[in-house]
């Protein structure tokens, strides 16, 4: 059984009142997740700007 099944085996299983909190809980952790992600593009970008900011880079990336 996947991990996905038991989730939703366990909230069949949960009263209505506690599944506003999971739902919660849920949005939080993907929101986090998706901010890591960001921040590390974000950390990302400025390392490879001097980089990016070459004019070799231009030449290489004319055509496209």
């Amino acid at each position: 059984m996947s991990t996905k099944d038991i989730l939703i085996k366990e909230i069949e299983q949960t009263p209505d009142y506690l599944l506003t909190e999971i739902l919660d809980f849920v949005k939080f952790v993907k929101n986090k997740y998706l901010q890591a992600k960001i921040e590390i593009s974000i950390i990302t970008e400025s390392s490879l700007a001097k980089d990016w900011l070459k004019p070799e880079e231009d030449e290489a990336w004319k055509d496209l």
